[in-house]
């Protein structure tokens, strides 16, 4: 495996030869798999961008390899892009950023897509079940060539300098752009709206959205889902399911909502509980103070598997139910008096910036 990717790498950097020919001009470009439509974070940024460096051209390429055939003419375009920018921001990890030799005063921030901080990932998990292996890791030059590395709070830093194998002189904290949304009523409202026209039956109900974290096993997952869509209360709640785009467990029951055309971000907005277990949405959920309840029915065998940056028994604000009977027994008789004092939403983000898109373009602004 490591052989190949050498032989791949030799052939990129021969080809990205003939691109780094082209002059580099006035241009951003900001690189995405997380979607094949452009993200919330790069929306906002690229409009913030437009605005603040009329002079530059902003550039957004997002393209999920979910086909490696066309991902690969794809990566043409990066090539010709990433040859052409004075700076590539990056909110996952970016094979062509790694791997090939740039111009030497090329600026590359990696703005991760998480908010806060949960379970372990990049470098603090490789060779573990859950990660990669250490051979592959180091032949795929992961997460390397990064100018700087953006996170949501000073807590996160030494986190993730873990994350990505990188020095703790490189990393600020600057929180996302989409958290500008989270605290914006008018466009919650207006979002909320678009929702109940779509689905007018969840206003009918207390809603309860199940937003739980991608695991490479799927086979304890998929029984222990089941048993809480089979035993939920669908006379009192609406169930809402927003799986990990990764994962293939199929929902076939009428009474559960699936809402393909809203994001999980989305469908917090009008949701009253929030279920996940070691996802980053538990954040976003924190952020507009939605009651949580962390369903972490693989929890010693997840903390094995992966393990947590943070002290997860006794940090997060929300009760842990290890069974869905425990779900359906905290929902029916929920008391969150005792979770009031656990801080770790305002821990591990910073919650005292105004406008977080205006000041993640103030420091993007900083490095030209």
């Amino acid at each position: 495996m490591t052989f190949i990717i050498k032989i791949i790498n030799f052939i990129l950097n021969a080809i990205y030869l003939l691109f780094k020919c082209f002059r580099r001009r006035k241009q951003i470009t900001l690189i995405s798999r997380e979607s094949n439509n452009i993200t919330t974070d790069f929306k906002l940024l690229s409009e913030e961008l437009k605005k603040e460096l009329p002079d530059y051209k902003i550039v957004v390429l997002c393209k999920k390899m979910d086909n490696k055939l066309l991902y690969a003419f794809h990566m043409l375009k990066q090539m010709y892009h990433i040859s052409r920018s004075k700076v590539v921001i990056l909110d996952t990890y970016c094979y062509l950023i790694s791997n090939l030799k740039h111009k030497k005063d090329l600026v590359v921030i990696q703005i991760w897509h998480a908010i806060g901080i949960c379970k372990k990932a990049g470098y603090a998990i490789v060779g573990k079940d859950e990660g990669r292996s250490e051979k592959v890791s180091k032949s795929a030059n992961m997460h390397k060539n990064y100018t700087y590395v953006y996170t949501t709070s000073k807590e996160c830093i030494p986190f993730m300098a873990q994350v990505f194998n990188c020095d703790k002189s490189i990393i600020r904290s600057v929180p996302l752009p989409r958290i500008d949304l989270l605290k914006d009523k008018k466009y919650i409202n207006s979002v909320k709206n678009k929702i109940y026209k779509k689905y007018p039956s969840l206003k009918n109900k207390i809603n309860v959205l199940y937003a739980p974290t991608f695991r490479k096993d799927n086979d304890l997952f998929e029984k222990n889902i089941h048993e809480l869509i089979n035993n939920f209360d669908y006379k009192k709640y609406n169930l809402i399911i927003k799986l990990h785009p990764l994962c293939n467990v199929k929902i076939d029951n009428d009474n559960v909502f699936i809402c393909k055309d809203f994001s999980t971000s989305e469908m917090i907005y009008i949701s009253d509980y929030v279920i996940s277990d070691y996802s980053s949405i538990i954040y976003e959920a924190g952020i507009m103070n939605k009651k949580m309840i962390f369903y972490a029915f693989d929890l010693n065998d997840y903390s094995g598997k992966r393990d947590f940056f943070i002290d997860y028994k006794n940090e997060v604000p929300g009760p842990i139910c290890y069974s869905a009977s425990e779900v359906i027994s905290f929902l029916k008789n929920s008391d969150y008096t005792k979770y009031k004092d656990r801080n770790l939403i305002s821990k591990y983000v910073d919650l005292n910036i105004k406008n977080y898109t205006k000041n993640m373009v103030n420091e993007i602004k900083k490095t030209l």
